[in-house]
Parts: structure tokens; sequence; C-alpha cells
């Protein structure tokens, strides 16, 4: 587009879709894709502060904690105080919650197939990379401290 706005429309579009399609995954087990997003973030590191995951999740610290009351009313996540930070909460998956995240990555899995099969080799890893060199370039000062990295080198 001539007037500079296909990168950011196409990102939007991008993400839109992939958001609808997930929630569409997710259905049935009675979570959203923001809250798969937390759901994930805990099954790879546990006993994370809510700050944290924050961070992580590239949410606002409202919608975070308004989740997480959410998920821990089904019994899918436990709040704690932090051990060493007595303003923290320490947020953790529970055995339904680990139950609950494994069914749906089973349940999303045909999604990520389909994504995966749009990309050639090494462009799936490119495009993680430019995703997270944009985000580290648009976030917040405070962001930066912390930057997301890809997981794998662009080729």
């Amino acid at each position: 587009m001539a007037t500079g706005h296909g990168l950011p429309l196409g990102l939007r579009d991008a993400y839109l879709a992939m958001h609808r399609r997930t929630n569409a995954c997710l259905a049935k087990t009675g979570c959203t894709a923001d809250q798969f997003v937390l759901l994930g973030l805990l099954a790879h590191e546990d006993a994370v502060t809510q700050q944290e995951l924050v961070r992580r999740a590239s949410s606002d610290p409202n919608t975070v904690r308004a989740m997480l009351v959410l998920l821990e009313k089904r019994g899918l996540i436990s709040r704690v105080g932090h051990p060493t930070d007595g303003r923290a909460r320490s947020v953790s998956l529970t055995a339904k919650g680990q139950r609950l995240h494994r069914r749906q990555m089973a349940d999303t899995e045909p999604l990520r197939k389909r994504m995966r099969a749009l990309f050639r080799p090494g462009e799936a890893e490119a495009l993680a990379d430019f995703l997270a060199r944009i985000a580290e370039a648009l976030s917040p000062p405070s962001r930066r401290e912390y930057p997301v990295k890809a997981n794998v080198e662009a080729r």
C-alpha cells in the first residue's frame, strides 16, 4: 500500500484472524485465546509474578488481573503471596489447569499446523524474529529493559 498502512494493517489482520480461530478452537474449554496465553506462559514457567505475566503477555495489569481472577475461580490457577516481595503475587497452574492446558494444546494443534504449513524452511523463524524486533522497537522504554527474543535466529 502506498500510504504506508500495509504493514500495520497486515499485522492487525493476521493477529485478529489468528485470535478468532484460536477462540473458536478453545470455545468448548470455556477459555479465550488471551486466557490460553496466560495458561501457556504458566505451563512454560510456573510460579511467575503477576507483573511478569503482564510483561510476557504484552498486556496491561488490569486485564491480566481480571483474567487471573476468572481462572482462579475455575480452579485453574492459584495465586499466593510472593515469598520475598510482600507486594507481589505468585501465580501457578493447578493440576486442573495443567490438564486443561494440555487439552487446549491438542485442540489448537490443527491451527498451529496450518500456520506452520504456510512457510518454507526458515521463514517462520525469520517472521518470529521480525515480530520480536517490531515488539521491542515499539514497546515502552520500561519493557525494553527485558526485550522479547525470538527462540531461533533468522536465516
